[in-house]
């Protein structure tokens, strides 16, 4: 007999929820620290570097998320026998490489979208490599790269959605368990997509706070800071 659909379905529904922005936050802050390696890797290193970063780039954005999920969940323990990884941090692990890959690209982007004059005037300067990524080159890419990564994060959230394919109950699979109990599977998924809807605005939201923080359209960082930056190195 099926139930009537009620708000002791929603505790189910809050706990999918709950585990939606926890895989999603884990996955962004991994891909990012993945991201800039490989962005990093793909602009400044040598050319072994840039090889390696432009093949896992190539590859990742060249699969669909779904076979990235299922090759992480189900070929893991193929390759490795014994070591079977719980749906959770599978879900994890499949989004940070997807992650890597996008965010790697939007920060190899970003930095080739900073003026080429900043960086010739930190060398006529004499500053390090690493001086000029620190205080010239970063900070301006910094602020180019949040409407694109906010962008992402977006479509990753979405994009968790997948995960209920391997059992990991997040707030797609909390609504399909929701619908097999009540067999009202439009109300439920109205319900899903609404919080779907607030958690992709709430985000969005923030990031457009962000921007007008960091005042994105008119970085701060000029040619002339590259001189107070290299003066104050000589102490």
């Amino acid at each position: 007999m099926f139930e009537a659909f009620g708000w002791q379905h929603f505790p189910l529904i809050f706990d999918g929820l709950l585990v939606t922005v926890q895989i999603c936050l884990l996955s962004t802050v991994v891909g990012t620290v993945l991201g800039f390696a490989l962005g990093l890797m793909s602009t400044g290193g040598p050319w072994w570097a840039r090889l390696v970063s432009a093949t896992f780039v190539t590859i990742v954005r060249g699969i669909p998320v779904l076979l990235i999920i299922f090759f992480v969940f189900f070929g893991i323990p193929l390759l490795f026998p014994g070591q079977n990884l719980p749906e959770y941090w599978a879900a994890v692990l499949a989004l940070s490489i997807f992650a890597a890959a996008y965010i790697g690209e939007i920060v190899r982007g970003s930095i080739l979208a900073v003026p080429r004059g900043q960086t010739e005037a930190a060398d006529a300067l004499g500053m390090s490599a690493r001086r000029r990524y620190q205080h010239i080159v970063l900070p301006q890419a910094a602020k180019i790269m949040v409407p694109p990564g906010v962008g992402f994060l977006v479509v990753l959230i979405k994009d968790s959605s997948l995960v209920a394919v391997i059992g990991l109950v997040e707030l797609t699979r909390a609504g399909n368990v929701v619908s097999s109990l009540t067999a009202d599977p439009i109300l439920i998924y109205l319900v899903v997509g609404a919080f779907y809807f607030v958690i992709c605005y709430l985000f969005s939201s923030l990031g457009r706070a962000l921007e007008r923080r960091l005042d994105v359209q008119s970085p701060k960082v000029q040619i002339t800071d590259a001189l107070t930056l290299k003066l104050g190195d000589t102490r």
